[in-house]
């Protein structure tokens, strides 16, 4: 690990803020908050879910050690207390009860879409560093995101938010266009409509399941869709990584595979890096995705944090950076070294199962490990045998996640074929 991850000043805790465990957050950051020495609570609405989350990834931490590739390390000692995360007053009140019993914190952190307001508010609240709410608010809204891009004169998106009781008629979008919540995430009720017929039953359907929630249609994107992942330290932002995103066929837009590139692409890269600055985007880490339509950046969403779905994980290794502790680091004011180290030239390719209908998964491959032919392949279940689940055209439809990695994209390829050609899934009624 370099120096930039080691601080030798005693540090005092870390508050988390989650909703749902997250491997993120179970693999990534709680490791990296231990190494870092820190004394983690974590504030969720789910506490629960997290002691299952954090034991399990003991148990398994603890069979994997000794037998072959070195094991994933646990998430450290975490003190679970319950609080109505989504609340910023309730956070602020419980997190002043335990500075109060324990001391002052270090930081205040969330690695959650649903809390980058309520952390940026804690910890400036507390005299903490932390990211600009505004510009936290500013990226969860999608309709605030597209009225910011346009007014700063980077781009234009034509849209239309429709508030819970809006008729979707006469919005002015030309078709096709893409329906999303306005504060969604994960591609969760997001379709492309192709007429007013199909765009007044989509809302409907969405209004059903969310009952009250403002709606944003948008003109559609379309071209290669790409990730750029950066981390700054609110005065230096760093492009990391870049990812080729491929994604399931319309009407849904579930991320099937993702690699990553030998480096973010020019000149795309600059023009994010603009709107990014232009949001107010500067603090962390931030996961960004874009089409390009000759040349030309095109934002879809920008995700305060970083990415998830295991890619941050397997992003940390093809970078040899600790990725995580510097993003812990930036939240404690420590400023980020000038260049960073990172390596390129390693290919990534990340492979998601997906789930093609609903009902009951009764066979499945387990976790394993294996290289052969310059790739290693990790393969991680993420529902278990018997679990039976909806539909849900969202990543939550993933059975599980391949992790290829090695320096000859062909080979990586044709480890993953020769995988998935050789399990099986299966999912009954």
């Amino acid at each position: 690990m370099n120096e930039a991850a080691t601080p030798n000043d005693a540090c005092a805790g870390l508050i988390l803020l989650a909703r749902n465990p997250t491997d993120s957050v179970t693999e990534g950051f709680l490791p990296a908050a231990a190494r870092l020495g820190l004394a983690v609570t974590l504030l969720t609405d789910q506490p629960d879910a997290h002691r299952e989350a954090y034991e399990r990834q003991r148990r398994y931490a603890r069979e994997r050690r000794g037998d072959g590739p070195p094991a994933e390390a646990p998430p450290g000692e975490v003190e679970i207390l319950p609080c109505d995360v989504q609340d910023v007053r309730a956070v602020i009140a419980r997190t002043a009860a335990h500075a109060h019993r324990i001391g002052a914190h270090a930081a205040v952190f969330t690695n959650s879409d649903h809390l980058q307001a309520q952390a940026a508010l804690a910890a400036d609240y507390f005299g903490l560093p932390g990211k600009d709410w505004r510009a936290a608010l500013r990226t969860k809204n999608k309709a605030e995101l597209r009225r910011s891009l346009a007014a700063a004169g980077l781009d234009t998106v034509r849209s239309a938010e429709l508030a819970a009781d809006d008729d979707p008629a006469g919005h002015g979008v030309p078709y096709p266009c893409v329906l999303k919540p306005r504060e969604g995430v994960a591609s969760e009720d997001v379709f492309l409509v192709a007429d007013d017929a199909e765009l007044a039953a989509r809302c409907q359907e969405i209004r059903t399941r969310r009952p009250g929630a403002a709606l944003v249609l948008e003109e559609y994107l379309d071209g290669p869709l790409h990730t750029l992942e950066t981390l700054g330290d609110g005065h230096a932002l760093h492009p990391l990584a870049s990812f080729r995103t491929d994604i399931s066929p319309p009407p849904h837009f579930v991320e099937e595979r993702l690699r990553l590139l030998p480096e973010p692409p020019r000149p795309c890269t600059e023009q994010v890096l603009e709107q990014l600055r232009a949001l107010g985007v500067g603090f962390g880490a931030c996961h960004t995705e874009y089409v390009e339509q000759d040349g030309r950046a095109r934002i879809i969403e920008v995700n305060y944090r970083a990415i998830g779905d295991q890619c941050d994980l397997v992003l940390a290794e093809a970078l040899g950076l600790p990725l995580f502790e510097l993003i812990l680091l930036t939240h404690m004011g420590k400023p980020l070294p000038g260049t960073l180290p990172v390596r390129h030239g390693a290919r990534v390719r990340m492979e998601y199962v997906c789930a093609d209908r609903a009902g009951t998964l009764k066979a499945a491959p387990e976790a394993h490990v294996r290289e052969a032919d310059g790739v290693r392949l990790d393969y991680r279940p993420l529902r278990t045998t018997g679990e039976r689940h909806p539909l849900y055209r969202t990543n939550r439809d993933f059975l599980g996640v391949l992790r290829a990695t090695g320096r000859d994209e062909g080979r990586i390829d044709a480890a993953v074929r020769e995988f998935l050609a050789a399990h099986c899934w299966e999912i009954v009624p």
